[in-house]
């Protein structure tokens, strides 16, 4: 009896200690837009989330970018690792339902505009079905690539970190192949410069 108390207070405070978190980051506290306060952040969503399955480990800062190889819109395979070679490339992981998601892809499709041949290469990964994505995207055009993925326990979001499955999340792998920063919710106006920076 006691250790079922203990459990449930246990999963409360945690609980509780997420929503205080999750209101403090998005009602504007600078901290969490740090690199400190983002990995604070998102080592305590990620301490609620369920066990990957087996054989799944989430990467984290500093790990190299799992292997991730999807459809584009037009059904060809994108291998992230061999098309994007050597070049920093930021992975937006989002889904035509999410109404963050939506709010913040202009603002991607406009730091993406900016980059040219030789900058940081945007990435969009949805989590949902190509129709739903194809009509989406026909309302609100971006300029960058959209890749696919079917979102569960094993999807490319939760091997590049994202265990809670927590939508938007960002990735930025740097250079060499490894994650430089991840983010948990939307892009303010203006942010994504100085974050890739």
């Amino acid at each position: 009896m006691k250790a079922t108390t203990s459990r449930v207070l246990l999963v409360a405070v945690a609980a509780g200690g997420l929503g205080l978190l999750a209101s403090l980051w998005f009602n504007g506290n600078p901290f969490w837009r740090t690199q400190v306060g983002e990995r604070a952040l998102h080592a305590a969503t990620n301490a609620t989330a369920p066990a990957p399955p087996p054989g799944v480990t989430p990467a984290g800062i500093g790990d190299p970018m799992p292997a991730i190889a999807l459809p584009g819109l037009d059904g060809a395979i994108v291998d992230l690792r061999t098309r994007y070679a050597g070049r920093r490339l930021l992975i937006n992981v989002w889904a035509s339902w999410c109404g963050p998601c939506i709010e913040e892809m202009p603002e991607l499709d406009r730091f993406a505009a900016t980059q040219g041949r030789e900058g940081v290469q945007v990435i969009g990964l949805a989590l949902d079905t190509p129709e739903g994505v194809r009509d989406f995207i026909a309302r609100v055009p971006v300029r960058y690539p959209i890749l696919l993925d079917a979102p569960g326990p094993a999807d490319a979001s939760v091997w590049l970190g994202n265990a809670k499955g927590v939508l938007p999340y960002t990735v930025l792998i740097d250079a060499d192949g490894r994650i430089a920063r991840q983010k948990i919710g939307p892009f303010r106006h203006g942010e994504i410069s100085d974050w890739v920076e």
